[in-house]
């Protein structure tokens, strides 16, 4: 059983609680995932983030919705919370995301660690899919996100 890891960081030059808070609102997850993924949430807003909130939402990545429940297992704010797929397209799913003040700024790193189902084939959809497009993915959202905590990021 393979488990794959993709790691990402990014400096945004605003204070911690700043960033914090934009990430600990699930419904802007909306804002930085590319609308080619047909991302939904499904759970009623406003949602509390906490250790042990289930979130309920869709992605459509191939063209075909799937529901995809998280499960936030650890919530330090503002400095990390981790959430693991209960229900959804991997074997396993296990995201961190900490957040650290720096004398520039804060510091957001992203770990994933995730196993794909069907073994052999499943690797094989790593190599040729799946590795890009979560690349993919979290590309778009250090464009957004850099975008989004620029000086006018936010006007308009």
């Amino acid at each position: 059983m393979k488990i794959y890891m993709l790691e990402r960081t990014q400096l945004v030059k605003k204070p911690l609680e700043e960033v914090f808070a934009f990430f600990e609102r699930p419904e802007n997850l909306s804002k930085i995932t590319p609308s080619s993924l047909g991302f939904e949430i499904l759970t009623p807003e406003p949602i509390a983030m906490q250790t042990g909130a289930i979130i309920d939402y869709t992605v459509k990545p191939l063209g075909t919705r799937l529901h995809w429940r998280t499960l936030i297992t650890n919530y330090e704010p503002p400095y990390k919370f981790v959430d693991v797929q209960l229900k959804g397209p991997y074997k396993f799913w296990h995201h961190t995301h900490t957040f650290e003040q720096t004398v520039e700024g804060t510091l957001i790193t992203d770990r994933v660690r995730y196993i794909l189902p069907f073994g052999f084939l499943g690797r094989l959809a790593h190599g040729l899919l799946v590795k890009r497009q979560l690349e993919y993915i979290f590309d778009y959202r250090r464009r957004i996100i850099e975008k989004y905590f620029s000086e006018d990021g936010r006007k308009g």
